[in-house]
């Protein structure tokens, strides 16, 4: 399976079906699994000991032997003895299930968000986030408690369903008989409940995924809700998909309220006391037997009454898994390329006759660009809104793949590059800057981890960014908020554009980064830009004449076309959209005309 990113030590799993890919989960730790199978097993036979020693102490009674007492002595040591065994072996046992359970929690958690830095842009902007973390989170949960106690109870009560029906034929061989068709009967119902709950959870983890995407979208777009005075609104439709959540949790209690293993266990209970009764009144069985076997028959309470949220637990996380692996499973559009070029990138850029929509068969975005940037070049890509200026910069770096044509850079296809090389020798400043909830030195120094503080602090001197960051408190050690909420617009673009700085990359493209920065800071950061762009490859994205007139080639867009390119003098000259854009600008107030205009 292709994947933009590899996880050095990647997890062998299997993938075929949900209940491989846990199997190939539990193969991971064989230890723990063994410790909870044999705690499980002799939880069972151990429980099954009392009743088998209560009926030797009812036998030695009725028998009036001479050493009765004594051997009752030694029937009760029996007793305390084996549970005192068991209760050490449960330790074991439930220790082992909890850490095995957190464990494969753990490594599926590992795999899935390894899987999803792994996926293109085109399935992140398919997917939505709070769905997305909804299985990162929830169903990752669904999968530990449906092996604890989901898996763990299941496994037990087995060993319980067994151990009466071996009791009963040490006793009696007619003993059995009840037994054997309450296990048949059990075995026929619960397959047909697990077949009918399986679904409803796929149901219930469906509507939870779909109620918590709401909450994310709204919540990161809480600003839009407050501003339009939308809160009655999303209130509602949010109670819409709750409801949605509670009728799928209370179709799936009604059919766990029809549970037809506790009226089983009420004719196996009817049936044994007959069979006892009328073997002991033949003669067949002493009395110590009755007890003894309707001990045993007691043993299967605890898998009809635990079963009842054991399996409940198992089809959730069963419902949980198949949601995990559809996001493990999903097809990817870009590979990561391990194998590919990783040489030092110079910086020749060339477009060939390039197509590209967003989504296969939808609007076109780009038709036909070809166009070329020389090694050291300065490039301005300019058009009106929507004619697709800062997709190009996303072929470039390979976030999306081209439909049709060809991006090279030093003469080989991007796709033929290995993708972390060729990302890590190109920064993109964007208009819409994401800063993580970090310190600023980290957001700076996010793109080389290693970098000392002498190097964040020269880099955001640089981007004209030292002199507010010293304002703050703590400094370059202050938390910016969520996408860098506490941070004005200029100062979220001036940390960026020092971001980019430190990196040095051989390409450094500014898609509209300057458009949230007053011109006198503007003049700043364009010197520093001027001064960073010898020796290198630079894209300007960017509406400010000042920018466009300093750049060596121009390439105008229009409609996903190039209708233009050339020199701003020559474009000037030659064509009439350039011409357009430029009497745009002429047309802004004087004192906008003086900024633009400004060298």
């Amino acid at each position: 399976m292709t994947a933009e990113f590899i996880a050095r030590t990647p997890i062998k799993t299997d993938h075929r079906n949900p209940l491989r890919f846990i199997f190939s989960h539990i193969r991971r730790h064989p230890i723990f699994a063994f410790l909870m199978v044999l705690g499980a097993f002799s939880n069972a036979a151990l429980a099954a000991a009392i009743p088998y020693f209560v009926g030797l102490g009812f036998n030695a009674m009725q028998a009036e032997r001479p050493d009765r007492m004594q051997f009752i002595g030694m029937v009760a040591l029996a007793t305390i003895g084996s549970q005192l065994l068991r209760a050490v072996l449960q330790l074991m046992r439930n220790f082992s299930a909890e850490v095995f359970a957190q464990r494969i929690e753990r490594d599926v958690r590992d795999e899935l968000y390894a899987s999803l830095l792994g996926k293109s842009m085109t399935f992140h902007d398919l997917k939505p986030v709070g769905e997305i973390m909804a299985r990162v989170t929830n169903d990752v949960r669904e999968m530990n408690l449906m092996m604890n106690p989901g898996m763990n109870l299941i496994v037990g009560s087995g060993f319980f369903l067994i151990t009466p029906v071996i009791g009963a034929l040490q006793m009696h061989p007619l003993l059995a008989v009840p037994p054997i068709l309450f296990l048949i009967a059990y075995v026929i119902v619960q397959w047909n409940y697990v077949r009918r709950l399986t679904p409803l959870g796929q149901e219930q983890r469906k509507a939870f995924g779909d109620m918590n995407a709401r909450v994310a979208e709204v919540l990161d777009g809480v600003q839009v809700v407050k501003g339009s005075a939308q809160e009655e609104r999303e209130k509602t439709a949010f109670g819409a998909l709750a409801d949605t959540v509670r009728k799928t949790v209370e179709t799936y209690s009604m059919l766990e309220a029809r549970y037809i293993p506790v009226l089983l266990l009420g004719l196996v209970y009817a049936g044994g006391l007959v069979m006892a009764t009328s073997l002991y009144r033949a003669g067949a069985i002493p009395i110590g037997s009755i007890v003894a076997y309707l001990g045993q028959i007691s043993l299967f309470g605890f898998p009809v009454f635990s079963s009842l949220a054991s399996f409940s637990q198992v089809a959730l996380g069963y419902a949980s898994t198949g949601r995990i692996l559809d996001i493990i499973k999903a097809e990817n559009d870009l590979d990561q390329n391990v194998d590919g070029y990783a040489g030092n990138l110079r910086g020749e850029i060339v477009f060939e006759n390039v197509d590209f929509s967003y989504v296969t068969g939808d609007n076109v975005v780009l038709q036909d660009v070809s166009f070329r940037v020389t090694p050291g070049q300065t490039v301005a890509i300019v058009g009106q809104t929507g004619s697709g200026k800062s997709t190009i910069t996303k072929l470039i770096n390979r976030t999306y793949d081209v439909d049709t044509g060809k991006v090279s850079i030093d003469g080989v296809d991007v796709r033929d590059w290995n993708l972390t090389a060729l990302r890590s020798q190109i920064s993109i400043i964007e208009q819409d800057i994401f800063l993580f909830s970090r310190s600023i030195a980290d957001n700076i120094a996010f793109g080389k981890p290693d970098a000392t503080r002498e190097d964040v602090i020269e880099a955001a001197t640089k981007a004209q960014a030292h002199e507010f960051i010293l304002s703050f408190d703590d400094g370059y050690d202050t938390i910016v908020g969520q996408r860098g909420v506490t941070l004005s617009g200029g100062q979220r673009q001036r940390i960026a554009i020092a971001r980019a700085f430190l990196t040095d990359p051989p390409v450094l493209i500014l898609d509209d980064s300057t458009s949230a920065i007053d011109s006198a800071t503007e003049d700043k950061i364009q010197q520093a830009i001027y001064a960073a762009s010898a020796g290198r490859t630079m894209i300007l994205i960017t509406h400010r004449l000042s920018q466009i007139r300093w750049a060596d080639h121009i390439v105008v867009l229009r409609k996903g076309r190039v209708a233009a390119q050339g020199t701003h003098e020559d474009l000037l000259r030659t064509s009439e959209s350039y011409r357009r854009i430029f009497a745009r600008y002429e047309a802004a107030p004087k004192d906008q005309q003086m900024s633009e205009l400004a060298d």
